[in-house]
């Protein structure tokens, strides 16, 4: 095929296919990021929590009116709950994945350093990592001679007591590969503020309960310390007991205590679909975006297609005349198309590039991996091919004797 006779037709419909290679450009530009988008939202959805979602339980409470001390009103109520059937292990906890507020702290290597390490997010409680399910992969678990009363830490921190903090904790993989990489972290020293905390257990996962930047989404701590705070995770034996057990636990905490008010009652996997909802509902919006431009261009170039074969009629009955095949008015038309969808990604390209560094520095976005634009071209010349074929099948069914009709 002559690539030449076929530039030298463009040349004279300029302002057609500059539309079609500008509707091909924005497509490629806005697709290749849109998807770039999508992949990073669905990621976020699946981002391993690294713990038992499916059997737990989360319940929060508050109280009206005086009752008994905090602490013991805690210790009434875990023993309540562990003795509801189908519950393996309960905890008073600070708080939970994904739900959506934490506690945090800013974490050094050395307490004389001036800018942190890194941050990590503060889960307290007894027995916290076994009712969560956590996996530990190095060290041990917390024990009962590591815990301290949150109250008597909150007292001691007021008073810059250090004996009175507690000396150890349990850290996530995550975490422990940004504190020391490539090394064991167990038995190494980190510092909050001046105290030191000796590493004792690492994790695999134990996800963040408020996630603001998916790259520090594993960065978890637990401090062996007793809250008593009206907040409890509860491990059931079979997924299949969830429902059963949340509603005989909230029964059980209010038979209790008639004055408390159950401010939340979730089984942690619908947390989890609640937190990520936004994400979910961008993905969707992105994906319909998607299909309406590639809808939208591969109607356009049929439109286009469709015009140029009717207004070059003539043309294409003289080639027939003059000995051209329907293979060749065919051929004819799918180099054109496959011309313009280059030059409209080439162009693309450029675009999507540019965007990315936009959505990077407003938004954050990482960048956009190479393997997006050879697939987003890919897609896009067979969109063209397909989208050209009718319109260029109808140029091939021309006869030669049109080119008699119009002398």
């Amino acid at each position: 095929m002559e690539i030449l006779p076929i530039l030298s037709t463009l040349r004279r419909h300029k302002t057609t296919a500059f539309l079609v290679i500008l509707e091909i450009a924005l497509t490629c530009a806005i697709v290749c990021n849109a998807v770039f988008i999508i992949n990073q939202r669905i990621e976020r959805i699946h981002m391993q929590s690294g713990v038992d979602e499916q059997r737990l339980l989360h319940i929060a409470l508050a109280n009206i009116g005086a009752g008994k001390d905090e602490k013991a009103r805690s210790e009434e109520d875990l023993a309540a709950l562990r003795q509801i059937p189908g519950v393996v292990s309960v905890a008073s906890v600070s708080q939970v994945p994904f739900g959506n507020s934490s506690s945090n702290a800013s974490i050094k290597l050395d307490p004389k350093q001036r800018i942190a390490t890194t941050n990590a997010t503060n889960y307290f409680g007894v027995n916290i990592t076994q009712t969560l399910g956590t996996q530990l992969i190095a060290g041990r678990e917390l024990t009962a001679d590591d815990y301290m009363d949150m109250e008597d830490v909150l007292n001691a921190v007021a008073r810059h007591d250090p004996k009175a903090i507690p000396k150890t904790v349990v850290i996530t993989q995550a975490l422990a590969q940004r504190m020391w990489p490539g090394q064991s972290a167990v038995g190494k020293q980190l510092f909050m503020s001046d105290y030191g905390f000796t590493v004792v257990g690492v994790v695999k996962d134990l996800v963040r309960p408020s996630i603001w930047d998916d790259s520090i989404a594993g960065y978890s701590m637990v401090l062996p310390m007793r809250v008593s705070n009206g907040e409890y995770v509860v491990r059931v034996d079979d997924p299949k007991n969830r429902e059963r057990v949340l509603k005989t636990a909230v029964a059980k905490l209010k038979e209790i205590n008639p004055h408390r008010v159950v401010l939340k009652q979730h089984l942690l996997s619908n947390m989890r679909e609640d937190f990520f909802q936004n994400d979910r509902a961008m993905a969707g919006l992105l994906v319909g975006v998607c299909i309406a431009l590639l809808v939208v261009t591969a109607l356009g170039i049929v439109g286009l297609g469709s015009f140029w074969v009717a207004q070059r009629r003539r043309q294409i009955g003289v080639r027939r005349a003059l000995g051209a095949t329907r293979v060749n008015i065919l051929n004819y038309f799918q180099t054109e198309n496959f011309l313009l969808a280059t030059i409209g990604i080439a162009v693309g390209m450029v675009l999507a590039y540019g965007i990315n560094l936009l959505l990077m520095v407003h938004y954050e976005l990482p960048r956009l991996p190479g393997i997006y634009f050879p697939v987003g071209a890919l897609s896009l010349w067979i969109i063209g091919q397909l989208a050209v074929l009718g319109p260029a099948m109808r140029a091939a069914a021309v006869p030669p004797v049109v080119a008699t009709r119009s002398v």
